[in-house]
């Protein structure tokens, strides 16, 4: 008889982790995702900052999971799904049918209703948008050294990031290295070290609430030191190609990029359940849709109160691959009593510790109850992160980059490559 199918959509931390946790389970897996590959979302800044090139933070979807038997992949986008007659119906007007539904379609940029901010700040979540903030910042030196005009100079090397979360931090963080110390021999007109590096969050503190105070405030410290601006307790209130406006002040700049918010995907919109403020789909203590236990709803797109700590399960990678290992092991059980659903347990988030680079050297971390700081937490963060990569050379070669960098101060992968951030560099005058 053929095997009940498990289609599973979003091959993000959640997805691969749910269709790992199915691989010996007498279930046929279908991944469906927009993209061919994975992304360790984490280091996506490493390549907008020229750290990292992007294929040694991604890796093929198909090779990943080449292995397993029991799962097919599906380069495709989902644009409707059926619950009462279990299909999930793509782009190219395929359906898809199904016995159990993982959604693991994760989350995208907010602009908190003002979406015609994206033309002038984008956001960080695709490889894409990596390599595009990455040709936009270097396009940004790149005419400052030619340009005459003192003020417009300035533009140029203004760089302001909108969002202390981790993203914010680390990207603020990334390009004042650069500035000051990576590229600084690089050009003869201008003193790069003179750039400008904003940081703008509408909190009184950077970094999100998973954070110690004690930590946040060294985190600040730290970006101070390494000559950025952090302006907290403010919010933008305007956007455009010549700069921001924040606290009634006017901030000429010609690289804005936005880590303020994310919203879940659209997709949940389809469900036709109850979402909260930031279109996340709540579900039931097993990641259950309410009345559809055959449905799950994983990673950034759940809404999942986190009873231990209060408040919601955080979306980040560890909590995302928990789920999609829980729901997995449900699935897997259920499949081999004959598909019926049995008294699930409860899911529990264990919180791993929470960590954010700063720089060269300089990170925080909260890990086990204690608070790390330096040198050390930047290492624990190093080493955790490579541990996580996908696939051994991605790992060897990230870590060889790091230490070379550590070392000479010198980052590889500045390069300007097709039309990405062409325009956005060159505003009009």
């Amino acid at each position: 008889m053929p095997r009940p199918r498990v289609v599973i959509i979003g091959a993000g931390f959640a997805g691969l982790a749910a269709a790992r946790a199915l691989r010996r389970a007498p279930v046929a897996v279908t991944i469906i995702d927009r993209q061919n590959h994975h992304v360790f979302q984490p280091l996506l800044y490493q390549v907008a900052s020229a750290a990292l090139s992007p294929a040694q933070i991604a890796a093929p979807v198909r090779a990943i999971l080449g292995a397993q038997r029991n799962t097919e992949i599906v380069m495709g986008e989902v644009v409707g799904i059926d619950l009462a007659l279990r299909g999930v119906c793509l782009g190219s007007g395929e359906v898809l049918g199904y016995e159990t539904l993982i959604i693991a379609a994760g989350a995208t940029h907010s602009y908190f209703g003002r979406d015609d901010w994206a033309a002038f700040a984008p956001g960080l979540k695709t490889i894409d948008d990596a390599l595009a903030i990455r040709a936009r910042l270097l396009r940004a030196f790149e005419a400052a050294e030619r340009e005459t005009d003192p003020e417009r100079v300035r533009a140029l090397l203004t760089f302001v990031v909108v969002g202390a979360g981790p993203t914010g931090v680390e990207m603020s963080g990334a390009i004042a290295e650069i500035a000051r110390s990576i590229i600084r021999a690089d050009y003869r007109r201008i003193d790069t070290s003179r750039a400008r590096v904003v940081l703008i969050e509408a909190q009184a503190r950077v970094l999100p609430s998973g954070f110690p105070d004690v930590l946040c405030a060294r985190a600040a410290r730290d970006l101070r030191d390494m000559g950025v601006e952090v302006r907290t307790g403010e919010r933008v209130t305007a956007i455009d190609a010549r700069g921001v406006e924040v606290g009634g002040v006017r901030i000429e700049s010609c690289n804005v990029i936005w880590a303020a918010g994310v919203r879940a995907s659209p997709l949940g919109a389809l469900l036709g359940t109850d979402l909260d403020a930031n279109g996340r789909v709540k579900v039931g203590a097993d990641l259950a849709l309410p009345g559809h236990p055959e449905v799950f709803v994983i990673g950034d797109l759940a809404h999942v109160p986190d009873g231990a700590r209060g408040g919601l399960v955080p979306g980040v990678a560890p909590a995302a691959m928990q789920m999609g290992r829980y729901v997995g092991g449900v699935v897997a059980r259920e499949s081999r009593r004959g598909g019926a659903p049995g008294p699930r347990p409860a899911f529990r988030y264990r919180d791993k510790g929470t960590l954010a680079t700063i720089g060269r050297a300089r990170a925080v971390a909260r890990v086990a109850g204690m608070n790390l700081t330096g040198f050390v937490a930047w290492a624990f963060w190093a080493l955790l992160h490579v541990f996580f990569l996908i696939g051994f050379r991605n790992r060897v070669m990230v870590m060889f980059d790091w230490v070379w960098e550590y070392v000479f101060f010198e980052r590889g992968a500045r390069l300007i490559t097709g039309d990405g951030g062409r325009s956005e560099a060159a505003p009009p005058t």
